[in-house]
């Protein structure tokens, strides 16, 4: 099958393109460094030609709310129109577990991305996940004072990259949209709740490094409560896979 990966560089989508190129599969890498745009849309039509399928692996530049909801609707309008042009049969897009839920910020965003992509005229599949362990180093870098990060309170179900890419390019393969009766989505986490501080902390005593890791709280955001509830915790049908966040570093 051709299968075009948007967002083929990325945490996500460099695995996608790996997982399917070792399955035999003819992948068309989308982005930027390939001279192909999701935003402008420069390169995109060639791109799609003859493809069937698209893993949308996007990222925003930004975790803001407005900026990133720019960005995935600005993408989604681009795959959507350019992929049903050139005949795309489906595509299968990453979200996040428990957006639903949520109001503000990058999670809002996702929802939007999700609504953008039902909307549009190929078939859609989604694969909700959990936070990566690889986020784990990226908040601690977001939240670095000096010898001191603000780290915020979060509980989840870290989940190893190379594990939600293997899920998405297995989707790639499934009918979409999925057969009737089937939930709006997929659930994939990794074996068991964490807590986002107390990785941060493992994350910093593997690396030697003397960075203090500090629990935070942003008392102006309104969903913090979501986040230090549960609400990213996968539901009961979830694919539980991969290694907890301590194996998944002894590796890494």
């Amino acid at each position: 099958m051709r299968i075009a990966v948007a967002g083929a560089t990325g945490r996500v989508g460099r695995y996608v393109v790996e997982v399917l190129q070792q399955g035999g599969h003819d992948v068309v890498a989308i982005s930027r460094s390939a001279g192909v745009d999701v935003i402008t849309g420069e390169g995109l039509a060639e791109a799609l030609r003859g493809v069937e399928r698209v893993v949308d692996a996007t990222s925003g530049p930004s975790p803001e709310q407005q900026a990133a909801t720019e960005f995935f609707t600005a993408a989604t309008a681009n795959l959507q129109e350019m992929g049903n042009r050139a005949g795309v049969r489906g595509m299968i897009v990453v979200s996040i577990i428990g957006i639903d839920r949520f109001t503000a910020g990058y999670m809002a965003a996702k929802v939007a991305h999700e609504k953008a992509m039902r909307a549009g005229p190929v078939p859609v599949r989604i694969l909700r996940a959990a936070q990566f362990h690889e986020f784990v180093g990226q908040i601690v870098e977001w939240g670095r004072q000096g010898d001191v990060s603000y780290v915020p309170r979060m509980r989840t179900q870290l989940v190893a990259a190379k594990v939600v890419a293997q899920s998405l390019a297995e989707m790639a393969l499934q009918p979409v949209p999925p057969p009737a009766g089937s939930p709006p989505f997929r659930e994939i986490a990794g074996p068991r709740p964490e807590d986002l501080v107390d990785a941060a902390r493992h994350l910093a005593a593997r690396r030697g490094d003397q960075l203090r890791i500090e629990a935070a709280s942003n008392p102006d955001d309104p969903d913090r409560a979501l986040y230090e509830s549960g609400a990213l915790l996968p539901g009961p049908n979830a694919i539980l896979a991969g290694p907890t966040f301590e194996k998944w570093l002894e590796s890494n």
